[in-house]
């Protein structure tokens, strides 16, 4: 199975990442977890150890040069297609049986080093995507400018997260036009951060024609996990019971298509 998610800054996206993450390992598979956010997280939320301190692949330079065949000069030549098939065991990080890969910023335009940068980025993510036989979940930033027309043919679904408040909820929207202009039609949300009924109705209500896969309550044991510099599903039985049942409907969409 292989999930991308989004959402705009600040909704939850990276915690709902580590706890499915979590929960399809408890449930026997083998995962990978993709940071392909600018700002880099996932590892901090998934418990490792030093998480902030792992070096971004996009940081790699003399790695990106190697592969991509790129010249410190500006517009010379560089592969566009890179061998990438040795790097998620070479550049892996495991933590309790979850894989991470931390790509980093993908740059646009501008420096020398930026396009072969971007090359190397992208088909390193469409490898992770295309060819792996784990459950891969990609933590993206709020778009999906880091997937191809060629990768989406094989994400199996793309999920928004979604909080009580309607800049999340345009956002939503803005994520799903993106997806649909290369492809990819899988789109489904969930809602975080859910304190009433008030705020689910605000979210089914916003979401009109976008599908729930589910709710996550509220919880303040999320920002105590991030304060003692745990995981965010650590000590913490009814987040993982809620993305359980999310991990489930995932399993019965997937079956279906």
């Amino acid at each position: 199975m292989k999930i991308a998610i989004s959402g705009k800054g600040g909704v939850g996206k990276t915690t709902f990442v580590a706890a499915l993450a979590k929960v399809f390992k408890e449930a026997g598979k083998k995962v990978i977890a993709i940071d392909a956010d600018p700002v880099s997280n996932l590892a901090v939320t998934l418990g490792f150890m030093k998480g902030s301190e792992i070096i971004p692949i996009s940081q790699m330079k003399d790695l990106i040069k190697e592969r991509t065949g790129a010249s410190d000069e500006y517009g010379k030549f560089f592969k566009l297609n890179p061998t990438v098939s040795d790097l998620p065991e070479k550049l892996s990080l495991e933590h309790e049986g979850i894989k991470l890969m931390v790509l980093g910023a993908i740059k646009h335009g501008g420096s020398g080093c930026a396009c072969p940068e971007s090359a190397f980025l992208r088909t390193l993510l469409s490898h992770l995507i295309v060819q792996r036989d784990e459950v891969v979940l990609v933590d993206m930033e709020a778009g999906v400018e880091h997937l191809g027309r060629a990768t989406v043919k094989a994400v199996d679904v793309l999920i928004v997260i979604v909080e009580p408040g309607s800049k999340s909820i345009q956002t939503a929207f803005q994520v799903k036009k993106l997806a649909e202009d290369i492809g990819l039609t899988s789109v489904y949300a969930v809602g975080n951060k859910v304190a009433s009924e008030e705020h689910k109705a605000f979210i089914q209500n916003g979401l009109d024609g976008i599908p729930l896969l589910g709710f996550i309550s509220y919880d303040e044991k999320i920002l105590e996990s991030d304060i003692k510099g745990i995981a965010a599903f650590a000590e913490n039985n009814k987040l993982l019971e809620e993305i359980c049942q999310i991990k489930n409907k995932l399993e019965e969409i997937v079956k279906e298509k």
